[in-house]
């Protein structure tokens, strides 16, 4: 397959977390983002849906770097959590990496605890660690606390995320 020419590379970091922009231009000229987790059942599709549905400006996209099966469906409790505060859910099966997506986002940021076995799928899909953004989200189930209680404190945790990086790239 030839090469795309409307594709980026994402670039590395400055040592502090911060992807520079990409250098290429593309026909869309707005940020692209890709939110990454595990399954892309929980914090990945949060942060997707919260930047989709309460930020303007930017192209939003997730996948898993170990998706679940195409016929299991979103984390029932992020669901949940997200419709407490009003935002949906989008409907979509789980992805996988794409490395032209990767390629092209100006920011890719991993959502959790980072494993080597996805450090290893993201080497795999072509993309450096120092290209990644790292969000080590809260994670209230080490504190006891679990179900609802859990996954709001989640929520909030990532929205408050989501806010300051379409502040960042989108408003500048």
């Amino acid at each position: 397959m030839a090469p795309d020419p409307n594709a980026v590379r994402a670039r590395p970091s400055d040592g502090a977390g911060a992807a520079y922009p990409c250098a290429v231009s593309r026909p869309d000229t707005r940020p692209h983002v890709v939110f990454l987790c595990r399954s892309n059942r929980g914090k990945s599709r949060m942060a997707g849906a919260i930047g989709i549905h309460a930020h303007d400006g930017w192209v939003v996209r997730t996948a898993g770097t170990h998706p679940a099966a195409p016929d299991v469906g979103p984390n029932a409790e992020s669901v949940a959590a997200l419709a407490d505060v009003g935002v949906p859910m989008p409907a979509q099966a789980p992805r996988g990496l794409d490395p032209h997506e990767l390629a092209g986002a100006d920011r890719v940021v991993l959502l959790g605890t980072p494993s080597d076995d996805q450090w290893d799928a993201l080497a795999a899909a072509g993309l450096d660690r120092d290209a990644v953004t790292a969000w080590e989200t809260v994670e209230p189930s080490l504190d006891g606390i679990e179900g609802t209680e859990r996954m709001a404190m989640i929520r909030d945790d990532i929205t408050a995320r989501v806010a300051r990086l379409h502040a960042e790239l989108v408003i500048g």
